[in-house]
């Protein structure tokens, strides 16, 4: 059963929205799970209107969770059916939330962790136009004999900003996937930053936080902000 994509909401710290952040949770959590984040990062990114969608599939393994996409088995081409069949329907969330806000794709960074940084990848260099940024924590490149798909750019024909941050102590998805997916992403001309959280886990360390808002701040053309 397909369920509607949407979420919880942060409205901008100012008051009008300048750029769209959004959220793409994990397989078997949610939007609520990721969204908070919002609130660390609207010291750096005042104008920004934060948005952490549900998956559209209740999840096999979590019932009380969502999934972008099916994880139960061997399939080595399930990761990529599963971004295919989930893409149009974030494409056409995406496109609503930007009308919403009269933004266009140069406004909008899109923020994945683990299943999400997989939609996060797979969907933000497949746009029309190149979103500000990408960020995919704990993640992975779908697909990437796929990557001559990769046509997103910027005005200035540019391919997205895209910084990649792994724990290195990550058993869900071990650290070789960060470097593989640079390396893949480079490969195709591509360049990412990444990095390394050392000591984490499955998850995401305050430096890495500070990284992404940092990132984000940046690739948005803002003033370099100081610290809270």
């Amino acid at each position: 059963m397909t369920l509607p994509i949407d979420g919880p909401r942060l409205n901008p710290k100012s008051g009008l929205a300048r750029q769209l952040v959004v959220f793409l949770h994990g397989y078997g959590a949610d939007g609520r799970d990721l969204i908070e984040i919002g609130r660390q990062w609207q010291h750096w990114l005042p104008d920004a209107a934060f948005v952490a969608p549900n998956a559209p599939e209740r999840c096999v393994q979590s019932p009380t969770g969502r999934q972008w996409f099916d994880l139960t088995s061997r399939d080595p081409g399930e990761r990529w059916r599963g971004v295919v069949k989930a893409r149009p329907g974030l494409d056409a969330f995406l496109d609503a939330e930007l009308a919403t806000h009269n933004l266009d794709d140069s406004k909008l960074a899109l923020v994945g962790f683990s299943q999400g940084t997989m939609m996060a990848l797979h969907t933000g260099l497949r746009r029309r136009r190149a979103p500000a940024s990408i960020i995919g924590y704990s993640g992975l490149l779908v697909g990437p004999e796929h990557l001559d798909e990769a046509t997103a750019r910027t005005a200035k024909g540019a391919t997205p900003p895209i910084l990649l941050v792994h724990g290195d102590a990550d058993q869900v998805i071990p650290l070789e996937a960060l470097f593989d997916s640079a390396d893949h992403l480079g490969k195709a001309n591509i360049p990412a930053e990444w990095h390394l959280s050392l000591g984490v886990g499955h998850g995401i360390d305050g430096a890495g936080l500070e990284h992404g808002g940092l990132f984000l701040a940046r690739n948005f053309g803002l003033p370099t902000p100081k610290r809270p």
